[in-house]
């Protein structure tokens, strides 16, 4: 038996990722140009694909970069003007509230502690922000913004533009794509593909605003903003030379998911967290680190521990299992499960097992 990976990215590669990749291979889509017709076609596909599984509509538009982190730059850079709002609980939502200062714009944020999610209906968000930025799934600390939240936040802010990280979750949330503007990713976890791809949603109304900011005389980062990445993607092209190894494997792995169905995918990445939540509530040596029910990813559960966490994680590799540690300052005190489609019931089923013979 090989490794099974619950690390919460890079994360286990899902089961098709050889087969797919070693087609390309054969393919030699290693080498061939971004600007024919064979990479078109490739960008195309992928781009059908993931529309289908995601449930996107028209009026949207998907453009790859070199990472996700390079979209919270290329967006604040493209579609503010001014200012930002961000909502703060954990280390990735941080960083990207800080990207949006560091490149001198007026960044709001509301903050919550550390394991905690918000009360949307008691945050206020000022009238001159621009675009609302929100982290769906804090990889860190394993709290979700439920969607239902996202969605409320549009309808009470119509006018203004929401961004969704949904790194570490997609595709298990369902977004009402009316109350949504953009949606980002990257490929490395929850799409069970080895790291060095980044995948942004962007509706007509993100590319208006930048359109009309340009106009305005806003001078965007000159390195592939989001104008030239719609530019190029009109013609099914990158603005540089992408990865297209990675967009061929993607658009091979959504078609996988497709075929299995999104809405079972999507039930049985319930049920396994389910099952390892139901666990460490149960255990002696662990207890979910997120108390609120509602705020409890379902992609990325981390769990407090009562022995050094380095120790329990190398006492599953004896078994070939490796959990994530937890992130910065809870490193020694939490460990990280992802819950990615690419692990199986029967896969958690064994770590549970083994959780329960050892501690």
């Amino acid at each position: 038996m090989g490794k099974i990976f619950f690390t919460p990215g890079p994360a286990h590669l899902y089961p098709t990722v050889q087969k797919h990749l070693l087609e390309a291979l054969n393919l030699n889509l290693g080498s061939i140009s971004h600007r024919g017709k064979q990479f078109q076609g490739i960008f195309a596909e992928t781009t059908a694909n993931l529309k289908s599984l995601l449930g996107i509509p028209e009026g949207f538009n998907i453009y790859f970069t070199g990472s996700a982190t390079e979209i919270w730059e290329k967006s604040l850079s493209s579609c503010a003007g001014k200012s930002s709002f961000h909502f703060v609980n954990g280390s990735f939502s941080k960083k990207y509230f800080e990207f949006s200062k560091e490149i001198g714009l007026a960044a709001y944020k509301a903050e919550a502690p550390m394991g905690e999610g918000f009360d949307i209906a008691k945050i206020s968000i000022p009238s001159e922000v621009e675009m609302i930025c929100c982290t769906q799934n804090e990889t860190s600390t394993g709290v979700q913004m439920p969607v239902a939240d996202i969605h409320a936040l549009k309808d009470r802010y119509a006018d203004k533009l929401v961004f969704v990280d949904a790194v570490s979750s997609l595709p298990h949330p369902n977004f009402d794509w009316n109350k949504v503007d953009n949606v980002l990713f990257s490929v490395q976890k929850a799409f069970g593909m080895p790291a060095g791809l980044g995948v942004w949603i962007v509706n007509q109304k993100t590319i208006e605003k930048a359109k009309a900011l340009k106009a305005q005389g806003h001078v965007a980062t000159p390195y592939h903003n989001l104008l030239s990445l719609v530019e190029n993607g009109s013609k099914n092209e990158t603005p540089a030379t992408p990865n297209t190894l990675y967009i061929y494997l993607l658009g091979k792995i959504a078609a996988d998911m497709l075929a299995k169905g999104v809405e079972n995918i999507r039930k049985e990445t319930s049920t396994k967290a389910q099952m390892i939540y139901d666990f460490c509530e149960k255990s002696e040596m662990f207890d979910p680190f997120v108390k609120n029910i509602a705020h409890r990813s379902e992609t990325v559960i981390v769990a407090n521990t009562k022995s050094p966490a380095a120790e329990i994680i190398e006492s599953l590799k004896k078994d070939q299992i490796v959990l994530g540690a937890g992130y910065g300052s809870f490193k020694d005190s939490q460990v990280r499960i992802a819950n990615f489609p690419a692990v199986s019931i029967e896969n958690v089923e064994m770590l549970i097992k083994k959780l329960s013979n050892n501690y």
